[in-house]
């Protein structure tokens, strides 16, 4: 997994479309892999929320690469599903909480250690404090760092209410996969 993510931050690295916003873009996946790297040996996760973490990293990579705003993909859904704009932004919010929340309660559960019955709730709340801090994080950064790559950095393609939805989108991730965790097989895994 570590091969794979270092490859793609590699392969997505040549020419990105706006190098700044890029690197921008890039300090989380630092801070993140950093900060896995770091705790390693006192808090391994599972198998399971490391294939999660890398699913989420690469499709965080690829948006990095292109902007959210242009990535490819996103293009060919906007024109396929005839859609007013890219949603690769909103995929990836979406993916946020559907991927990271199986980890998050695995840590929660493990790390906290939150009761099972709350681990569900707190989850999706806590997506939903980490979406919303992101968001105004991210907007706070892009006016301090470089007003004008604030656009093409924040990828609102004329959206007023673009943090509000993609914050949703979390949420709405983040519940949808502890769902799945509560009646599948999985809630008895970490």
């Amino acid at each position: 997994m570590v091969l794979w993510v270092v490859t793609l931050w590699v392969l997505t690295a040549i020419a990105p479309r706006y190098p700044r916003d890029w690197l921008l873009e890039n300090l989380l996946v630092f801070a993140s892999c950093g900060l896995l790297a770091l705790t390693y040996r006192r808090f391994a996760f599972s198998n399971l929320s490391y294939g999660l973490f890398t699913v989420f990293l690469s499709l965080h990579l690829v948006g990095a690469h292109y902007t959210y705003a242009e990535v490819p993909l996103g293009f060919w859904l906007q024109h396929a599903l005839g859609l007013a704009r890219n949603h690769y932004d909103r995929i990836v919010h979406c993916a946020f909480g559907l991927l990271l929340a199986y980890p998050l309660r695995e840590l929660l559960l493990r790390g906290g250690g939150l009761r099972r019955s709350w681990s569900y709730g707190m989850t999706v709340v806590t997506v939903a404090g980490l979406s919303c801090g992101y968001e105004v994080i991210e907007a706070i950064a892009a006016m301090l760092v470089e007003p004008q790559l604030g656009v093409a950095y924040l990828g609102t393609q004329g959206d007023m209410w673009d943090a509000q939805k993609d914050s949703l989108l979390a949420i709405v991730g983040a519940a949808f996969a502890m769902l799945c965790v509560r009646f599948s097989s999985l809630k008895e895994c970490p």
